[in-house]
């Protein structure tokens, strides 16, 4: 069994290319893979309750013009259609993920956790979904099969915040500054969302 840990954030438009080429590289793999999803914040400042459109906030974060800011979108955008992803910038909203972090711990927990990475990177990316939202995210949940008044409440009470900081903590340790990252077996890290091939080469190593 190799078991591929992978730290990211829900709203990385890179995290979400790179798990569909981790994705199409396992497609052909024989082998047992268990797939691990790790808490990551690309901007633990982000306001909780401000969701902004996103290209507002980031220009406004990067002091960058908006014709730039489009430009990276543009490109982004058309290299995740390649994988298969609609991305919609002008729907996505700003949101702090803390609290999406913290349910996809509870989705973990009862056996659902891949399937609610994919709905909320779904839902922030194509749909323009609140991911920030407490009300939201336990919607969000309840599509893939999960409790909804359970997730709500996990929400509330603060369930699995360690868990999420136990994350961070780890992805300091081994030197994560930036995501998707990928880390084979405790062996072999993968950085960004690197082509099929690469991926195809550490689940073979």
């Amino acid at each position: 069994m190799i078991t591929i840990e992978v730290w990211s954030d829900i709203v990385c438009p890179w995290c979400y290319i790179g798990k569909r080429r981790l994705e199409t590289a396992l497609s052909t793999f024989d082998g047992a893979v268990s797939v691990q999803w790790r808490s990551f914040q690309l901007d633990p400042s982000t306001p909780v309750g401000d969701p902004r459109p996103v290209g507002e906030s980031l220009g406004a974060r990067l002091g960058l013009p908006r014709a730039q800011i489009d430009g990276m979108f543009a490109h982004v955008t058309q290299l995740a259609a390649a994988e298969g992803l609609a991305y919609d910038f002008d729907r996505a909203r700003t949101a702090n993920t803390f609290d999406a972090h913290r349910l996809l711990h509870f989705a973990k927990a009862h056996g659902l956790q891949a399937e609610l990475k994919e709905r909320l990177m779904h839902a922030y990316f194509t749909e323009g979904a609140d991911i920030g939202d407490q009300t939201v995210l336990a919607g969000l949940a309840a599509t893939v099969g999960l409790d909804e008044a359970a997730a709500k409440q996990a929400l509330a009470d603060g369930s699995y915040e360690a868990d999420v900081r136990q994350d961070f903590a780890q992805a300091r340790a081994y030197g994560i500054s930036g995501v998707p990252f990928f880390v084979f077996d405790q062996r072999i890290g993968v950085s960004g969302a690197q082509p099929v091939e690469v991926f195809e080469k550490a689940l073979r190593s």
